[in-house]
């Protein structure tokens, strides 16, 4: 029997350019799928009122380091440096899979409370087998689209991060692609997070490409940041190695030459942009717009809640403010009106949705309100004293609202926010990580 979802009489904002804006439109969701969008559908199926709520398709956060919920907040002042010793060579070494599980409960729910519908979760904490398991297991209980990304272990510093010459087990990749993705249809999908030159040596770095490649799944890679990659010329070295090509996201892209910048783009490679963590803690400017000079189609990120907060609005306006701070400057000391390529807020509102849908490999089924694409739909509740009154939807979402706002979320047209409440068990979620949190305190005091 076909079920049915009618959001009626909202302010959609497609971010298709094909279906446009409409003021007041319905979107009608079939068996999970978009079926309409129109001024006013007639249909047999539940209603949902959208009056008062601007309809957008959900956020995609391209990098995440779900694990690390469990320690949200414990380097507020950190540097990019500091994350290093303070994060993976002190906390990562002490996860069990229970930390594990209940980090990524909590911190996929979280995404879901702010409107994040899909999550790429690099995560670089498989210390066992049984860590994978539980960051698998967890988010497949919380119903979010994700693109589980299997990175390293972090049991040393000097073992994984500084020249390192241990390859992600590649026995235990075949395992998790051939046990939990061996379909690329569903709601969760596989890919391969990699350290790259710099930190590990080539024979490492040629034996994960060849791995993510003989299992035909997506490669995330973090570089040209900080102290450490900005130097290391992590693009031209992969370039050299024969390894660049579109099956490949490049994470910060702080510091490239220009010569990275056109590679990238030659080769057809995507970028993930975390900006809040990078104006914070020293990976150099968000480079939104130079990749977008470049061709390219930025997604945005949130990268650590270690530091940072864990919604998409944030690194919105991180973005938005510190590239036009940027280019404002510039502009400034040169005594030439600033571009016309400035952002603009619907143009970051593209960014954090159907960009990031492009960056995960995941265009075709999320990203926009398109009919044909899977229900992941998000209602801003714009009668708000923070959003109310709208003069424009796109910067109403943009500029004005924030996880407060977050009426109601679908994910593959499943309700997983109804009224603004979350329909999992936050409670149990809640205690886990709490219990994580204190278990992983104790571990710590051991061990000092």
């Amino acid at each position: 029997m076909t079920h049915r979802i009618l959001l009626r009489a909202g302010h959609v904002l497609s971010m298709d350019p094909a279906v446009g804006e409409l003021p007041k439109g319905d979107v009608l969701i079939e068996d999970g799928k978009i079926a309409a969008v129109d001024r006013e559908i007639s249909a047999d199926a539940e209603v949902l009122d959208m009056t008062g709520r601007i309809v957008i398709p959900g956020f995609v956060d391209t990098h995440r380091h779900t694990w690390e919920a469990s320690i949200r907040n414990v380097a507020p002042d950190a540097t990019l440096d500091d994350y290093f010793v303070d994060i993976l060579d002190t906390f990562a070494p002490l996860y069990t899979p229970e930390d594990v599980y209940a980090a990524n409960l909590a911190g996929a729910l979280e995404c879901l409370n702010a409107g994040i519908t899909t999550l790429v979760d690099w995560s670089h904490i498989n210390n066992t087998p049984e860590h994978p398991d539980a960051a698998i297991r967890a988010l497949t209980e919380t119903g979010i689209r994700a693109q589980y990304a299997y990175g390293s272990a972090n049991t040393s510093l000097a073992d994984y991060w500084f020249e390192s010459k241990i390859a992600i087990p590649g026995d235990d990749v075949r395992r998790v692609r051939t046990q939990y993705f061996a379909s690329d249809d569903g709601l969760l999908t596989l890919a391969l997070a990699t350290r790259g030159p710099g930190f590990c040596v080539n024979d490492v770095v040629t034996s994960e490409w060849a791995l993510a490649r003989e299992l035909d799944i997506p490669i995330t890679v973090h570089v040209a940041m900080g102290r450490l990659a900005g130097r290391f010329g992590m693009v031209k070295q992969l370039h050299d190695l024969g390894l660049l090509g579109p099956d490949t996201t490049y994470v910060h892209c702080c510091y490239f030459s220009e010569e990275e910048w056109r590679l990238v783009a030659d080769s057809g490679g995507t970028v993930s942009i975390a900006p809040q963590v990078e104006t914070q803690m020293g990976h150099g400017w968000p480079p939104v717009m130079k990749a977008i000079e470049h061709g390219l189609r930025p997604s945005l990120s949130i990268d650590v809640v270690t530091t940072v907060p864990g919604d998409m609005f944030t690194q919105i306006r991180a973005a938005f403010g510190a590239e036009r701070a940027r280019v404002n400057a510039a502009s400034w000391q040169a005594d030439v009106p600033v571009p016309d390529t400035m952002l603009t807020a619907r143009q970051m509102l593209e960014i954090a949705t159907r960009n990031g849908a492009h960056v995960a490999g995941l265009e075709d089924r999320t990203g926009s309100l398109t009919p044909g694409k899977r229900a992941d739909v998000v209602a801003i509740d714009a009668t708000a004293l923070n959003v109310a009154p709208v003069h424009d939807a796109a910067a109403a979402v943009a500029l004005s609202a924030d996880v407060s706002n977050v009426e109601t979320v679908l994910v593959d047209g499943v309700v997983r926010k109804r009224d603004g409440r979350l329909t999992a068990d936050v409670a149990r979620a809640r205690r886990l990580v709490e219990e994580s949190r204190d278990r992983l305190l104790a571990a710590k005091e051991a061990r000092a």
